[in-house]
């Protein structure tokens, strides 16, 4: 079974707990595409959701994590193919859906936007 690293938050008897930890492939939640995480940020809401001081995460586990820049890996969206490059943004990502704190992420298509040819992934998320 393919596994990733991520930061992955877990609620226990205590409230939320956030480990880097190796998380399957197959737990990605359903989407058409398939993207290798490059770079991503730390915003005020991944904040929140890895150290539990406000009630962000909605699902657990969850994958902390709202924006996202990488490679398509696989795609049935017909605006995608592999070795696209791609910009995540939002869509509930860390929150209700597994998010970009890790090494891969699947969501649906209609959620990304072409990373500019005159930008890296790194610039992207800078």
């Amino acid at each position: 079974m393919a596994t990733f690293r991520a930061i992955v938050v877990e609620k226990t008897d205590g409230g939320t707990k956030s480990a880097l930890a190796d998380f399957a492939e197959a737990n990605l939640m359903d989407g058409d595409v398939t993207v290798r995480v490059e770079y991503s940020t730390v915003n005020y809401k991944d904040g929140l959701a890895v150290t539990g001081k406000a009630p962000v995460v909605r699902r657990f586990p969850m994958i902390a994590g709202i924006d996202a820049a990488g490679t398509v890996e696989n795609s049935t969206h017909p605006a995608w193919k592999p070795g696209d490059k791609v910009v995540l943004n939002g869509w509930g990502c860390g929150e209700t859906h597994l998010g970009a704190f890790g090494g891969k992420t699947r969501v649906k298509g209609d959620w990304l936007v072409p990373l500019p040819a005159t930008m890296s992934a790194r610039e992207a998320m800078a």
